[in-house]
Parts: structure tokens; C-alpha cells; sequence
């Protein structure tokens, strides 16, 4: 039975589509503390103004960062969440996990916390949402010693960096990304657990111009990978792409299922690429590489034609410019091998 009425909220579970709010009645069965979290709620959205206090110093013996903060301005309505501490668990790279680690994971915070996770967080890190103070130190000590892992960072330090999955499952990396993002992890474990900047920073690497970690968007210290030729063209694939032949599906298959009419290689790829660098002569597919932006469409859209000479990665500004993605042959600076850096045991390692 419901602690609290929550008519706003409800609204939330209308509709087809899943609901946070349903999540969180499911999950009051087992940790009452969600109903709390849900009244809380109900009394923001009457109030319009958040009841969660700003803040607040707390954390585990040794670290600046990876717990955050969060205490109720209204503790003795909803006791459930008069503290409700946020716990970053730093990610591996590419966020591979095994299901044991998974399970063990969460039998760790159904021990310690709400047993309420955000699966990850928007900038990287298994978030768990939800524990008191006195939890903090027991559920460090059992993370750190028995699972052998560590938080992830939070504050104005370095934030745990991500990266995508690399080439150890994707043909279009286009140099070692879970390779480097560890490898800068290991190095870097004091500014990320102790935080001595005036704002955070975040590094991210992509493997390829798909760009899947949004690292130009949302990080301070972008590297894409990119390819160190010019773009080779296998014009027998792409005459089968033209002709729908059914073993090169345009979207690599994205769209099998239903009947979207014919594949239109001058509408779906030559006239949606950004700087106009492609075209057809009779038969033949042309591209124009000096215009060539790396944004990777026509990749995307018929990927068999198309065949890159990988293993270059290059520094990028994190402002959301195309042109960002574009380097000399020779950069200034770049990473030829993330063996040859530094490296440094943390106290723990990621898995």
C-alpha cells in the first residue's frame, strides 16, 4: 500500500511508454525508503521548487570525490531520505562487465542503499542513487576489497574517462580507445579521486568520427580516431547497394522489418553529406577527400563500399564543430601508442 498520494506522479505511469515512478513503487516493496522518494517528489512538483538541499561535505576516508552529497530539506516528512547519498562506481572501459560482477554489484547495494541505480551516468560511471552517511565507509571497504573496484570521480576534478567500445567490437575504430581511456585512468587516479581543480574536466575517446561517447559534446579533452588515407571505393559494392541487393542492406539492416521503398543513393547519402564532397559519374561513385569532413554518412548508410587505413587518433576541441574533426597529416602532437605512457597502480583496479 502507498505511504503517500501521489496524483502528479501517477500521470507519469499513463501512456505506453516504461516509467521511473512504476520502477520505484516496484522497488518500495522490498526498500520502503522509495515510497519517501516518490512523496518527496509529489511535494516538488506541487511546490515547484526541489526539496533537496544543495550539496553538503561527505565522502569516505581518503578521497575528494565519487560520493555526492544529498540531504532532505524536509527530513521529517520523509525520514527515508533524510540522507540520500549518491555513490559514482567507476566504469571499465568500453563498460564491459561479466554478470557476476554484475550481481555482485547490486547485492552490495541492495546491502548498503536504496537498491536504486542509474545505468550509466551521463557522463560515465555506474551511479548508485541513494544511501546515509553511515553506510558510506562499510559499502567503500566491501567495493574496494572484495570487488576490487573503486569510484569513480565527482566534483571539480578529473572525471572518470570513458570511452566507446573500440576495436574490440567495431570494424571502425580506428585506434585502441579502451586502451588509452585505461590507460590515462591509472595514470590520473589522484585527480580523480581528490579534487584540486576549480571545475571538473573529462577526458573521451572515440574510436572512430561516429563519435558514440559524444566526446567533442561533453568532454574538455576529446580524441577521435580517424583514418590516415584517402577513402577507397569498391564500386561493384556500390552498384549492389543501387540495386537493393538483399545481402547489402542499406543502414547495415537498421531498417529490415518494414517496406521503406527503395534505397535512393543520391537522396540518403550524396545529398545529406554536409559539404557536398560526393557524386555520382555514370556508374561510378566519387568523392572529393580534401572536402571530406570524416562525419561518416555515407559510411553509416551503405557500409560495405567504403575501405579505410585506420590507427591515427587526434586531439579535439570539445566545441560541437565538424571542422574540429580535421588535422594536418602530421598533428603537432598525437598518440602514436598508449604503451608508451606512464603508468601508475591505483589502489584498486578496474575490472
Amino acid at each position: 500500500m502507498a505511504k503517500h498520494a501521489t496524483p502528479l506522479l501517477d500521470e507519469l505511469e499513463k501512456g505506453p511508454w516504461p516509467s521511473f515512478v512504476t520502477d520505484l513503487k516496484q522497488q518500495a516493496a522490498t526498500k520502503p525508503e522509495c515510497w519517501d522518494i516518490l512523496g518527496q517528489l509529489e511535494l516538488s512538483y506541487k511546490d515547484r521548487i526541489t526539496h533537496w538541499k544543495h550539496g553538503g561535505i561527505v565522502g569516505v576516508f581518503g578521497y575528494g570525490g565519487g560520493i555526492v552529497g544529498r540531504y532532505s530539506d524536509v527530513p521529517t516528512r520523509f525520514p527515508g531520505v533524510e540522507h540520500f547519498h549518491t555513490v559514482r562506481i567507476a566504469q571499465p572501459s568500453g563498460l564491459y562487465y561479466s554478470t557476476e560482477n554484475l550481481r555482485a554489484l547490486m547485492d552490495l547495494w541492495e546491502k548498503y542503499g536504496s537498491g536504486v541505480t542509474n545505468m550509466h551516468g551521463s557522463t560515465g560511471d555506474m551511479i548508485f542513487l541513494g544511501t546515509r552517511t553511515e553506510n558510506l565507509e562499510p559499502l567503500f571497504w566491501d567495493l574496494t576489497h572484495d570487488l576490487k573496484q573503486d569510484l569513480g570521480g565527482s566534483g571539480s576534478n578529473l572525471r572518470t574517462p570513458s570511452c566507446c567500445l573500440g576495436n574490440s567490437r567495431c570494424e571502425w575504430a580506428c585506434y585502441d580507445a579502451q586502451e588509452l581511456c585505461n590507460s590515462l585512468t591509472q595514470r590520473y587516479q589522484d585527480e580523480i579521486h581528490r579534487p584540486a581543480f576549480p571545475y571538473k574536466f573529462k577526458f573521451k575517446f572515440s574510436g572512430c568520427p561516429n563519435d558514440c561517447v559524444a566526446a567533442i559534446a561533453r568532454s574538455d579533452f576529446a580524441v577521435i580516431g580517424t583514418w590516415k588515407d584517402n577513402i577507397r571505393i569498391d564500386q561493384a559494392a556500390v552498384q549492389k547497394y543501387i540495386a537493393n541487393d538483399p545481402e547489402y542492406p542499406a543502414n547495415a539492416g537498421a531498417y529490415k522489418g518494414r517496406d521503406w521503398g527503395k534505397f535512393d543513393i543520391q537522396k540518403e547519402v550524396i545529398k545529406l553529406c554536409p559539404t557536398n564532397c560526393m557524386w555520382m559519374e555514370g556508374n561510378e561513385l566519387k568523392i572529393d577527400d580534401s572536402e571530406c569532413t570524416r562525419c561518416m554518412h555515407c559510411i553509416m548508410s551503405c557500409r560495405a563500399p567504403f575501405v579505410l587505413e585506420r590507427s591515427k587518433a587526434l586531439p579535439s576541441a570539445s566545441a560541437p564543430r565538424p571542422r574540429s574533426l580535421m588535422a594536418p597529416s602530421s598533428p603537432p602532437w598525437s598518440f602514436r601508442s598508449s604503451k608508451s605512457m606512464p603508468k601508475m597502480i591505483s589502489r584498486t583496479s578496474l575490472i
